[in-house]
């Protein structure tokens, strides 16, 4: 390897900057926020250091480097755009075996920056050796995307943990083999969600418990890259999935490779899981042991039952985390570039199921007949004739905008647009794709 990684413990030593500009400045917020004693010199000042370094132990000298202010230091950093004073500070540290850096000069550096995901206490850093800092940034992000927030507790959990894990398996090699178990079980999933109680049932016990657990996951309208991260981590941790009509084929792609898939849609037309048996699934298998996936299109609080299978989970005592995800509504509207509120044509916004749990369009439509207010309509193809003549009917304006989403945030979307009055002999005239969104108001007419 060119570079040995190192994580340089710098808390409470004396480090020193040479420079003054902004360049020098961003390493000087790294170095504090590493616990640094930073001394920085330079000619001319930035007047953001002062504020900067005016709090903790931090000095300031205004004047050119010399050699001996390298004394005593523990790492010294040269940010100037000066060749001759970044050689010169180079030389100087390399010849008392300073560790020294110099700013986009790896060939003077005796160690270089790595770019850093901070997730005190887990620190990663990823380098190229200097070779592109521009690619090492991009790396960074990608696996920063991978890594969730809660790794965070996650960390700290164990942290806390090792003593009694010690006493609980004195022996090194099976407390190595439960923590890794632990790591790939519902038990880790526990102590990232800070349910620290629940973590140590699973991980103070030498053999895997008999209940697993339940995700209620939201994987928004269609496009995968509207999954949320916490989503991603949970598809990744899953043993088992049950999936709705409305998930996307590359939706399930990112879904861990040997986790079993179960279809338990609801379709139109065609023979679907009625929800007491998915309700019945989730508690069968969560208790068999198996972390499940229950992974349903936009929000599963958002005309999603996922409130009746909550309750399923809590009538069984399972253990369930709940995960939102983009609702339809948003995700279709933005994709359709309608905004579903607008300071001059919408102050409100109302979500509507056109398909409530009795089979029966029954709502408040005097209501709903407000110029300035948005209407969106889930699952409303089928009955959106009579949605169009009750909102007239109740005094709707017959030219109100409507827009028709079909397929939204996928590569199949189709809008479709018109108005109260001829919406329905447009769709007669089209073919309309499912599942389909119906959006009413002034805003669509900002879709063109």
């Amino acid at each position: 390897m060119d570079y040995l990684p190192l994580h340089f413990d710098l808390r409470d030593q004396h480090c020193l900057l040479v420079g003054g500009g902004q360049v020098a400045l961003r390493k000087a917020n790294l170095l504090i926020s590493a616990g640094a004693r930073l001394t920085v010199i330079a000619p001319q000042i930035d007047p953001a250091f002062l504020d900067k370094l005016s709090v903790g132990m931090h000095t300031i000298v205004c004047r050119e480097f010399m050699t001996e202010d390298v004394k005593g230091q523990s790492l010294v950093v040269s940010a100037t755009s000066d060749r001759v004073v970044n050689q010169h500070v180079s030389e100087t540290c390399h010849e008392q075996g300073i560790p020294v850096n110099v700013v986009d000069n790896p060939d003077l550096c005796s160690v270089i920056f790595p770019a850093i995901i901070d997730r005190s206490p887990v620190v990663v850093s990823v380098s190229t050796g200097g070779q592109s800092p521009v690619l090492t940034s991009d790396l960074r992000r990608r696996i920063e995307a991978l890594i969730p927030e809660g790794v965070v507790r996650l960390a700290r959990y164990l942290g806390g943990r090792r003593q009694r894990l010690k006493t609980t398996f004195p022996d090194i090699d099976q407390r190595r083999r439960q923590t890794v178990w632990f790591l790939g079980s519902a038990g880790a999933t526990a102590a990232m969600a800070g349910r620290d109680a629940q973590a140590d049932q699973v991980l103070m016990e030498d053999a895997q418990p008999s209940l697993g657990e339940v995700y209620i996951v939201g994987a928004g309208p269609g496009d995968p890259d509207l999954l949320t991260l916490k989503a991603l981590d949970l598809m990744q941790r899953c043993d088992v999935v049950l999936h709705d009509a409305l998930i996307d084929r590359r939706v399930l792609d990112r879904v861990r490779r040997d986790a079993d898939i179960i279809y338990v849609g609801k379709q139109a037309g065609a023979p679907s899981t009625a929800q007491d048996q998915i309700n019945h699934q989730l508690v069968t298998l969560a208790r068999a042991g198996k972390r499940v996936l229950r992974l349903k299109g936009g929000d599963p609080f958002v005309f999603g039952r996922g409130g009746e299978e909550m309750e399923a989970l809590i009538e069984s005592s399972i253990p369930f985390e709940i995960v939102p995800g983009i609702t339809a509504a948003s995700g279709c509207a933005a994709y359709a570039g309608i905004p579903l509120t607008h300071r001059e044509y919408a102050q409100s916004v109302r979500f509507v199921t056109g398909h409530p749990k009795d089979g029966v369009v029954s709502l408040p439509w005097e209501e709903m007949v407000n110029d300035n207010q948005t209407l969106v309509f889930y699952m409303g193809l089928g009955g959106l004739e009579n949605i169009c003549e009750q909102m007239m009917a109740h005094g709707r304006d017959p030219d109100t905008p409507i827009a028709l989403i079909a397929n939204g945030t996928t590569e199949h979307q189709r809008v479709l647009i018109g108005s109260l009055t001829d919406i329905v002999d447009q769709v007669r005239h089209t073919e309309v794709g499912r599942p389909t969104l119906t959006i009413i108001g002034q805003v669509v007419s900002l879709a063109k």
